[in-house]
């Protein structure tokens, strides 16, 4: 499948900014089942000072300065991008939870030790005790491990309601264990807290999904947006790198229709769009975004 995306991220401010220093995750990166032709960032007003580097993860950051007095920032994103479905492993063949938590414990390996790094606690993702409880109803023991996993994000989207206005990108993952409801990043970070509880690794990932308009209804510019899911550690999974991405918001593996832009240990490591900016006091948020199928 292939894609075009547009992701429009507008700050007003009060007052004049002086000066703004902001890094964004913004361009698609690279996957086994995913290749990105094309990605710009347009910024207006026009930054003095523009890079890029690959992070330590893997994915594309921009860097950007804007060093002129402005009362509004706005960064553009476009992008193309060739979607494939990532194969799946038959989830009852592959090999119990517990072995696998034994053989990253025990081996020393590169790929082990990459992997293990999904399993410690992150800033957005505390290991709480709580979570790894609520796992527990899915992995008993010698359980296959990725029938375990689809089981806990079918759990996830069942006991857990969608609701915007109940949480924001700081609401502490207890708070979401208390009042069952949040957004797809809460959903995400409650199914990687689970899976690192029991010591197996589990990453976040940050992109987009197509939305369909209902039948004979036309499509509703600038509103789809961004989307989060996370990927769990399973060795059967080699086309796909050792990873399997499930998404817990809508209860299914990723399919063709995810777009992805980043990855990392939770939200903070893959923000779109973060910075700082000098004077312009109080500030407004706006954000649209268009994902279109190319024929």
């Amino acid at each position: 499948m292939r894609y075009q995306i547009t992701h429009l991220t507008r700050y007003g401010y009060a007052g004049p900014v002086s000066l703004c220093h902001s890094i964004a995750h913004l361009k698609p990166r690279e996957m086994p089942y995913q290749r990105c032709n094309l990605a710009n960032l347009r910024i207006n007003p026009w930054p003095s000072v523009v890079r890029e580097h690959r992070d330590f993860f893997g994915n594309r950051v921009s860097y950007f300065s804007v060093q002129q007095s402005h009362l509004q920032l706005e960064i553009t994103a476009t992008a193309e991008v060739e979607v494939w479905a990532p194969p799946l492993p038959d989830p009852t063949a592959t090999q119990p939870w517990d072995k696998v938590q034994a053989q990253l414990r025990a081996s020393t390996g590169a790929d082990a030790a990459s992997a293990h790094l999904f399993t410690l606690h992150s800033p957005a993702v505390p290991l709480d005790p709580l979570a790894a409880d609520y796992a527990r109803d899915s992995f008993s023991s010698e359980r296959p491990l990725l029938e375990a996993a689809l089981d806990l994000v079918n759990r996830i989207h069942r006991d857990f309601d969608y609701d915007p206005t109940s949480t924001t990108v700081a609401t502490p993952l207890a708070d979401v264990l208390q009042q069952r409801r949040g957004v797809c990043q809460d959903f995400a970070h409650l199914a990687i807290a689970a899976l690192r509880g029991l010591g197996l690794p589990a990453r976040y990932v940050s992109g987009y999904l197509e939305t369909l308009p209902p039948p004979g209804q036309p499509k509703l510019r600038g509103a789809d947006a961004s989307h989060a899911w996370l990927a769990v550690y399973c060795p059967e999974a080699t086309q796909t790198g050792g990873w399997v991405d499930l998404d817990p918001t809508n209860d299914c593996p990723i399919s063709d229709q995810y777009i992805t832009t980043a990855i990392g240990r939770d939200y903070q490591d893959v923000t779109p769009v973060r910075g700082v900016f000098y004077g312009g006091g109080e500030h407004s948020l706006t954000v649209s975004v268009d994902v279109d199928r190319l024929e």
